[in-house]
C-alpha cells in the first residue's frame, strides 16, 4: 500500500544531497543492534522456524552433478516411525519427509536409491588440472586488459621471469547449512528462506509453484553464514517448494545435512595462472603476460551477462578502469582467460576471483621485485605513479608494519595491493616459521582500505579480520577435491578452519579519500589480500615460493 501510494506522487525534479561536512552519524562507529540477540540464542535463522502442522524433510541429491535418480524403493522405509512420504525432487533428488529432522534422516540413509552419474563420474581434480593447464598455453583467449605488445616485449627481453599458480574449489561451507520451509496449496505459495537475494528466490518459488506471482510469497529470514552461497542460487528454494507440493496444505522444512551442503555447493571456481614477466638490460620491467586458465562463474549462474561469450568478472583486480581496475603502469601488458568449464559449478565465493587474481598479480609482482634484485615495496611503489590511490593505502600499511627497518628476531613482513569493489586495499603481514618452513606463524597483519567513505568504521573493521579468517582458512586448510566426478570433503573433518588462538592480531586502517568516486565495498575487497601478504612474507623466510594451495 505504501508502494502504491508513493507511485501517486510527482517526482522530485531536484534532490539536494547533505554534504559530507553535514553528516551526524556517517563516519562515526556504531554498534550493531543484533549482536546481543545473536550470542544468546533469541535470534531465529531458517532452521529454527516452527509452524503449526509442521512437518521436516531431508534430501538426496545424485552426487555426481548432471546425474540422475534411476530408481528408489519408497516401500522399504515408509513404514518405519514418523515418516509421512518419500518424493522424487525433479530429476536428480529424492525427499523423505516425516515428524522431526533425526526420521526423516534416518530413513533417507536407509532408503535404497539407485543413481545414474553418467559421464561425469570419470572426472578427477586430475583430469580438470590437465585440461586447465592446456588453457595455460592455448591460442585462443578472451582479452580482458591489454596495453602495448606484450608478447614483443617478452619475446626481446633481456631477461624473462615466469610462474605458474594455481588455486583449488573451495565451499562456502556457512554454519548453517541451506534450508527453506514452504506451505504449497493450489491458491498460494509461502517460503520462509534464509537468503542474500529475495528477488532470486521468489523467482524460484515462483517457477516452481508454477502459480501467478501474486500467489506467491518470499518471507526473508536471518541467515547463519551465506557469503555469496545463498545469492544467486536458491536451488533448495526450488526443492523446497517441490516437496510442498507434493504434501499440499501442510507446511514443509527442508534441511540439508552438512554433507548436502558439501557436496552440492556453488564452488569457488578452480583456476590457474601462468605469469611471464620481461625486464630490459637495466631490470625494468617492459612486459607482462598474464593468462587465466579456468572456470567462468558467469558461464554457469547468469550466462545472459556474458559478453560475446568473455567472462568479465574473471578479470576482477585485472580491470583496465573501474571498480576492480589494475593498480600498475606497465609499458606492454596482456591479461587474457582461456575458459574452461567442467561439470562442478562454480559460485560467487566471499571475494569472487580477486581472491586467486590478488595470490597470481601480488605473489608474482614480488617474484619480479627479488629477479631484478630490488625491494618489493620500492619495485611496486616504481609502477604506481599514476595510480595515487592504490600507491596511497600500501604506503599507509608499509608504514604502520615499519617497513624498511629491521624487523624483530625471527619475523618475516610480506606486502600486497590490489583494487575491489572500488575499495583500493592492502595488507602488510608478519610471520615466523619453524619446523624447516612446514609451519607458520601469522602474528600480525596489517590492513588498509579505502572504501572512499567510510559509514561505520567499527563495522568496516570487524568485516576486515572477518574476511582474514575466511581468506587465510582458505590458503591453510581448505580445498575440495573431485574423485569420481563427486566433491571428497563432505564434512569439517576433511574441511577444516582457522582457530581462535591461530588469528593474527589485525590493525585497520581506514583511510576514506571522499570525493565523487564511486563508494567501495568491505566485505569482500580486504580478503584478497591477506593471503598473498602471508606467502610473500614466507619468501622472505624460507627462499621458497608456494604456488599451489592449500
Amino acid at each position: 500500500h505504501v508502494a502504491e501510494a508513493a507511485a501517486k506522487l510527482e517526482q522530485p525534479k531536484d534532490v539536494k544531497l547533505k554534504r559530507p561536512e553535514d553528516w551526524k552519524i556517517i563516519g562515526k562507529p556504531v554498534k550493531r543492534l543484533d549482536t546481543a540477540d545473536k550470542v544468546n540464542g533469541k535470534k531465529v535463522y531458517g532452521f529454527d522456524l516452527k509452524l503449526p502442522g509442521m512437518l521436516t524433510a531431508t534430501i538426496k541429491d545424485c552426487p555426481v552433478t548432471g546425474g540422475k535418480v534411476k530408481s528408489f524403493d519408497a516401500a522399504k522405509v515408509m513404514g518405519l516411525k514418523g515418516v509421512k512420504k518419500v518424493v522424487p525432487v525433479g530429476e536428480s533428488a529424492v525427499a523423505v519427509v516425516a515428524d522431526t529432522f533425526w526420521q526423516a534422516k534416518t530413513a533417507l540413509d536407509a532408503l535404497p536409491i539407485v543413481w545414474d552419474e553418467g559421464e561425469n563420474a570419470k572426472v578427477s581434480s586430475a583430469s580438470i588440472a590437465e585440461w586447465l593447464k592446456a588453457g595455460l598455453d592455448a591460442p585462443e583467449a578472451f582479452v580482458g586488459n591489454q596495453n602495448g605488445d606484450a608478447k614483443a616485449a617478452i619475446a626481446g627481453a633481456a631477461k624473462k621471469v615466469e610462474a605458474v599458480y594455481g588455486y583449488p574449489y573451495l565451499n562456502h561451507a556457512p554454519m548453517e547449512p541451506m534450508n527453506a520451509t514452504a506451505l504449497y496449496t493450489p491458491d498460494k505459495c509461502e517460503v520462509w528462506v534464509p537468503t542474500q537475494n529475495g528477488e532470486a528466490a521468489f523467482a524460484a518459488a515462483l517457477a516452481a509453484s508454477e502459480l501467478p506471482a501474486d500467489k506467491v510469497e518470499v518471507y526473508k529470514l536471518d541467515l547463519g553464514g551465506g557469503f555469496g552461497r545463498r545469492g544467486a542460487f536458491q536451488d533448495y528454494v526450488t526443492q523446497a517448494v517441490l516437496i510442498a507440493k507434493q504434501m499440499p496444505g501442510t507446511p514443509v522444512k527442508l534441511l540439508w545435512t552438512r554433507e548436502d551442503d558439501m557436496l552440492r555447493g556453488r564452488y569457488h571456481p578452480v583456476m590457474q595462472c601462468k605469469l611471464v614477466g620481461a625486464f630490459d638490460a637495466n631490470n625494468n620491467l617492459t612486459g607482462l603476460h598474464m593468462r587465466l586458465s579456468g572456470q567462468s562463474i558467469l558461464a554457469s549462474a547468469l550466462p545472459h551477462m556474458l559478453d560475446k561469450g568473455k567472462d568479465n568478472l574473471t578479470f576482477q583486480g585485472l580491470w583496465p578502469a573501474g571498480e576492480h581496475a589494475f593498480g600498475y603502469s606497465i609499458p606492454n601488458l596482456l591479461i587474457d582467460h582461456s575458459m574452461r568449464n567442467p561439470h562442478i559449478k562454480p559460485g560467487f565465493w566471499r571475494g569472487v576471483n580477486i581472491n586467486h587474481n590478488g595470490i597470481f598479480l601480488e605473489c608474482f609482482m614480488d617474484e619480479l621485485a627479488h629477479a631484478a634484485g630490488q625491494d618489493p615495496l620500492a619495485f611496486r611503489r616504481k609502477l604506481k605513479g599514476k595510480h595515487p590511490k592504490h600507491l596511497a593505502v600500501l604506503n599507509a600499511v608499509a608504514e604502520k608494519i615499519g617497513w624498511g627497518q629491521p624487523a624483530p628476531k625471527g619475523i618475516y613482513r610480506g606486502l600486497a595491493q590490489m583494487k575491489a569493489f572500488a575499495s583500493y586495499v592492502a595488507a602488510a603481514a608478519e610471520i615466523s616459521v619453524s619446523d624447516g618452513g612446514s609451519k607458520i606463524k601469522v602474528h600480525r597483519i596489517v590492513a588498509a582500505t579505502d572504501p572512499i567513505h567510510a559509514v561505520n568504521p567499527a563495522q568496516i573493521e570487524r568485516q576486515i579480520s572477518g574476511s582474514f579468517v575466511y581468506g587465510l582458512s582458505a590458503l591453510f586448510y581448505q580445498e575440495c577435491t573431485v574423485k569420481d566426478g563427486r566433491m571428497e570433503q563432505t564434512n569439517f573433518d576433511t574441511y577444516n578452519s582457522m582457530r581462535i588462538a591461530q588469528m593474527p592480531k589485525v590493525e585497520s586502517i581506514i583511510m576514506p579519500s571522499g570525493g565523487a568516486d564511486p563508494w567501495g565495498g568491505v566485505g569482500e575487497p580486504t580478503i584478497c589480500v591477506a593471503a598473498p601478504a602471508v606467502l610473500n612474507a614466507y619468501f622472505a623466510a624460507t627462499g621458497r615460493r608456494i604456488r599451489s594451495f592449500p
